[in-house]
């Protein structure tokens, strides 16, 4: 077992150097994207914009600009694809906090943000070393495993379509997901299954290269939709397929910021042509407002309503987590994201690890223990999946950024499978890749790891 537990890139050269440069370029592009937000005053009652406060959001956005240096001097892992866009997420709350128009103690808040990012980021990003296999998966028992989650897939599928099956238009999911009512072990299934489970036989599908299954896999994930109704159902297989067709290009830190900064330029793009009146408004403010608002910009904001909120009412004490509510006492009878929808005009609102097992949770000033916490978790995943193909672990958890964003981090592990996810990962015989290794760029990355390590 390898007992080296932090580990850098060596050295900072012309490679660590673009890296950089990308980074620096996602955060201009995405300070941007908030302030085309901002301007259209999209979150009435929450942010306002204010001129004078311009420059004081940018100074907020610069000062915490530097950070992106760790990402070009750590290596790609898990937490690397998860760190970045927690990264942005923060970013995005220092620009939005200098528009809030909710009544809490926002210089704490800066304050309790930036040590949460810091105490996160730093075992996300630099605890790899691999732990000891202590059980590991026949080879042709983990051939086989993908196609095994193909029919399991499909059979879930079969069996929620009895329930619900409803091809209904983006504007109206919101309507008809209220009425969903699956079986509590059904729904577990779907989250886990379409979330962890096929994104793992797609990364299988791919590393082995059979395309024809790769795509049944996506084909599979799609058939989801009329039957979760949500947005990620819908764009998951073609967020892979994006994911899968960087990494041919670019190994796998480039495909983690470039998997941001790309379609967040698109959109930035996009609203400045709408503007100039070169473009139609209904069709191209739906990616704007579907990639920019909620990739960017809802994670941001959760921030703000959380901080607002728990600054004038009891905190949770982490009992928005099922279990506990059956040995302590809650303030909240009802899930946090009810309550959130409750108190504010923005729908069910779930958050990330920082708003519910940060803010939420234990309160300002203990939130950066907390997210040091969830940090060696995530860290954890890196150990788990550690002389694993960086394309592979970057594919079969390309979903799970999006889901941690918007999801407290015990939902994650456990309701959409990231656990499960850590499990496999553990097992997954490592022999397994040794014949297409070096075939790819994020393939090469791994190599070069191994060897340096």
């Amino acid at each position: 077992m390898n007992d080296r537990v932090i580990q850098l890139e060596p050295g900072f050269g012309w490679r660590q150097a673009k890296l950089a440069l990308l980074a620096y370029a996602q955060v201009v592009v995405c300070c941007i994207s908030l302030y085309c937000i901002t301007i259209t005053d999209s979150f009435p009652g929450v942010i306002a914009f204010d001129k004078a406060h311009l420059a004081s959001a940018i100074v907020n956005v610069l000062a915490f600009s530097p950070v992106v240096i760790l990402f070009a001097i750590s290596r790609f892992s898990f937490g690397y694809l998860v760190g970045f866009y927690f990264y942005i997420m923060v970013l995005g709350y220092l620009w939005l906090i200098e528009f809030s128009v909710l009544d809490y103690d926002h210089r704490l808040a800066l304050a309790s943000i930036v040590l949460s990012a810091l105490a996160f980021l730093t075992p996300v990003l630099f605890i790899t070393a691999p732990v000891r296999q202590a059980v590991v998966m026949p080879a042709r028992a983990f051939h086989m495993m993908p196609s095994v989650i193909l029919i399991a897939s499909a059979a879930i599928i079969g069996i929620g379509s009895v329930y619900n099956l409803k091809l209904v238009d983006l504007a109206e999911i919101y309507k008809y997901r209220a009425e969903l009512a699956l079986p509590g072990v059904l729904r577990y299934a779907v989250w886990i299954v379409s979330n962890a489970l096929l994104p793992f036989a797609f990364a299988c599908f791919v590393a082995s290269k059979r395309i024809w299954q790769a795509g049944a896999a996506l084909l599979l994930m799609l058939m989801f939709y009329p039957i979760m109704l949500t947005k990620m159902a819908l764009f998951a297989p073609v967020w892979l397929l994006f994911l899968a067709l960087i990494c041919k290009l670019a190994e796998a830190r480039f495909t983690t910021i470039l998997s941001f900064f790309l379609p967040i330029l698109i959109g930035t793009i996009l609203f400045f042509l709408v503007k100039a009146e070169v473009l139609p408004i209904k069709p191209t403010l739906v990616y704007f407002g579907t990639v920019n608002t909620r990739m960017v910009a809802i994670p941001s904001l959760a921030l703000e309503v959380y901080n607002n909120y728990f600054s004038a009412h009891p905190l949770t004490h982490f009992c928005q987590i099922n279990a506990l509510k059956l040995v302590v006492a809650c303030a909240y009878d009802e899930p946090i994201w009810a309550v959130m929808a409750k108190a504010y005009d923005l729908g069910a609102f779930n958050a990330s690890l920082f708003a519910t097992e940060g803010v939420a949770s234990v309160g300002l000033v203990l939130a950066p223990v907390s997210a040091l916490g969830c940090g060696l978790i995530i860290a954890l995943g890196n150990r788990l999946s550690s002389g694993l193909p960086s394309q592979f672990v970057l594919l079969s958890a390309g979903l799970l950024p999006q889901v941690l964003l918007n999801v407290p981090l015990s939902t994650a592990l456990l309701t959409n499978g990231t656990s499960l996810l850590f499990l496999l990962w553990y097992i997954t015989p490592r022999s397994a890749f040794d014949q297409t290794a070096a075939s790819t760029p994020a393939a090469s990355e791994h190599l070069q790891n191994a060897s340096a390590a």
